[in-house]
């Protein structure tokens, strides 16, 4: 009981954490819209996030399994959240929003894959589910996009910065009240991650991953900029968060029942399969309400996808450098897909629509799955690297 209730603060902090990404993701393309930026400019300014994020996410990472505390690191990029995120918001021209966010997001985007990879070791530690306690990041997903959008609503989306910064400094309290994690072995040296740039079923599995995770980022992108096209309110902007999201809480809190039924990668597959059919209906949406109602379908891919492919990376790389290869697994997650999703998706809009993206979409992520399938007959039986 007592390695559960330690599991308290871990769960405010992904709570507190997403609470605050989701007023990024949601709403900060309906922001600078209304700073005067077109399509395009959002695009440049969005893939600064994931550019930043390919450089900060290994180097956090590796920072943490060489010092054996993800604590302490995560405490650096809290700080680090709230201090940028500050100047940012008071940034007006382009050229000073790209720069000021390039330093934002490197402090701001390791956070979610430091607190994931201590959530997989903790839950491995004291023998639970690793959704149980991924959910609480769903829960304060949803109930952000929910409150906020309401508020972002009836007072004007430029008033954005004070909930950040609220659900920034709760994070920054219960990051102090964390248990780290327990690592019995040498600080690991920067030779051994090569380790991980020799592991062949490692990075053919993240270029397969590319694929699907370049569609999903590019709807987190767009998604807000769509139901607003559609005639959708920041309210409703926030609804359909709310909608996706909380199906994703569901998903993961039930992982303990269907997680383990499969191979990870028919998981993947099936996710594929799904994503595919939800971006072409998306497509064919006339108003907000229709893609609103539709978002219970990103619990069911994003849920299972992220779950099955976080499992798949831990049996890929060694205990030793679980922290590096989490985040260099969100690094191309977040990062790689996601700049080419920013710049791609804000091009698409600009010169035809929301509904071309998604149909666009729709294709990508159809060649992901293929990509997935191709994988998982030439490397599903090589399960683990030695430690």
């Amino acid at each position: 009981m007592a390695g559960k209730e330690s599991l308290i603060p871990l769960k405010m902090l992904l709570f507190s954490f997403h609470a605050t990404n989701t007023i990024i993701l949601s709403f900060l393309p309906l922001y600078l819209a209304y700073k005067g930026l077109n399509g395009t400019e959002i695009g440049w300014v969005l893939a600064i996030g994931p550019l930043a994020s390919i450089f900060a996410q290994p180097f956090f990472g590796y920072l943490s399994d060489k010092f054996k505390s993800v604590k302490k690191i995560l405490l650096i990029c809290v700080m680090g959240l709230l201090i940028f995120s500050t100047i940012f918001f008071q940034m007006n021209s382009l050229i000073s929003i790209m720069i000021v966010g390039a330093m934002f997001y490197f402090f701001t985007s390791p956070i979610g894959g430091l607190g994931d990879s201590l959530s997989q070791r903790r839950a491995n530690e004291i023998g639970v589910s690793f959704g149980t306690i991924r959910m609480w990041g769903s829960i304060g997903f949803a109930t952000s996009s929910l409150i906020i959008g309401e508020i972002l609503s009836k007072y004007g989306v430029q008033y954005m910065i004070w909930p950040y910064l609220l659900f920034g400094f709760i994070a920054m309290l219960v990051v102090f009240r964390l248990q780290d994690v327990k690592v019995e072995s040498d600080p690991v040296r920067l030779k051994d991650v090569g380790v991980l740039i020799k592991n062949k079923p490692f990075l053919f599995f993240l270029i397969a991953i590319v694929f699907l995770s370049l569609a999903h980022r590019t709807n987190d992108s767009y998604i807000g900029l769509y139901i607003t096209e559609l005639g959708g309110s920041e309210a409703l902007v926030g609804l359909g968060w709310f909608v996706g999201v909380a199906s994703e809480a569901l998903v993961f809190a039930l992982a303990g029942f269907w997680f383990r039924k499969l191979h990870p990668l028919v998981f993947i597959m099936i996710a594929g399969v799904l994503y595919s059919l939800r971006w072409f209906i998306y497509g064919f949406a006339d108003n907000p309400m229709f893609v609103i109602s539709l978002q219970f379908l990103h619990g069911i891919t994003f849920g299972i996808f992220y779950l099955a492919a976080l499992d798949y990376v831990t049996r890929l790389i060694p205990k030793l450098l679980q922290s590096t290869g989490h985040l260099v697994y969100y690094a191309v997650f977040f990062g790689i897909s996601g700049i080419i999703g920013s710049l791609t998706g804000g091009t698409i809009i600009d010169h035809f629509n929301g509904s071309t993206l998604y149909y666009t979409l729709s294709v990508v992520s159809l060649l992901g799955t293929a990509a997935i399938f191709v994988y998982h007959v030439l490397f599903s039986r090589e399960r683990t690297v030695s430690q």
